[in-house]
């Protein structure tokens, strides 16, 4: 049986008296783009920060390739730490550097590249992502959804194992939203990284998820396919596709 490349058992967190996880129970599997959904505060974000290391747990274990992430040794943190790479909700890009400086940054910070293996490396997956002719503009330069282009680049860059997106569309019209999941989804079929993503992009999202978790009151209430999510039986569950009030997303 194939082990989970990361799975939360009964995790729990409290920020001060703020109960937010309540005993998650998740598997993501390496290679598929799994598609987490819920109410804003329920602590989407919360999960995608103890993968990276922003947070830790209060009770129960998060495991990596099987094993829980307390019991790796100080070099294998690390070495999993550089197979992750981060796409934050507002891009994050710095406005003092141009479109390639921005893609450079991960290398330039962590790697012992030589400068022209790091030019090699930006140029490659700026030819890739389609974003060749633009290397010395500025993020101020450019549109919302050519700045998440570019903001995916240097999530790229490093040839991650997994990719964390945070509500990726923020910000954008219909139209871009649906490029941006497109453009994931392409993305993740060409380089073949796990991808995790936090949406409120209901429906709009299942068409990239090959599986889907619902977050609700600090718990996965739900985790299946796209077919398994619309044929779901649960009140709550088809009471959150379809925005009724009670449980309705708000904006982040």
């Amino acid at each position: 049986m194939t082990l989970p490349l990361i799975q939360f058992v009964d995790i729990k967190k409290n920020f001060g008296a703020n109960q937010v996880l309540k005993g998650v129970n998740l598997s993501i599997y390496k290679g598929e783009i799994m598609v987490v959904i819920g109410k804003s505060g329920t602590g989407k974000s919360v999960l995608l920060k103890h993968i990276i290391g922003l947070v830790y747990q209060d009770s129960g274990e998060l495991l990596i390739d099987g094993k829980p992430l307390h019991t790796l040794s100080k070099k294998e943190r690390l070495f999993f730490k550089k197979e992750l790479s981060y796409m934050f909700q507002e891009n994050a890009l710095f406005d003092s550097l141009n479109v390639f400086e921005n893609i450079a940054l991960p290398l330039s910070e962590t790697s012992q590249d030589t400068r022209s293996i790091i030019e090699q490396k930006v140029n490659t997956r700026m030819f890739q992502l389609g974003l060749g002719p633009i290397g010395k503009k500025f993020p101020s330069q450019l549109s919302g959804g050519m700045r998440k282009r570019v903001a995916l680049a240097r999530a790229l860059v490093t040839d991650p194992r997994v990719v964390l997106f945070d509500e990726p569309t923020t910000g954008l019209d219909p139209v871009r939203k649906k490029k941006v999941h497109t453009m994931i989804k392409e993305y993740q079929e060409q380089f073949g990284f796990t991808a995790v993503i936090v949406s409120h992009d209901i429906p709009e999202i299942f068409d990239v998820a090959q599986h889907i978790a619902l977050l609700d009151e600090g718990k996965i209430i739900f985790e299946g396919t796209k077919d398994d999510i619309l044929h779901s039986r649960s009140d709550t569950v088809n009471a959150f596709i379809r925005g009724d009030e009670q449980l309705c997303p708000a904006d982040s």
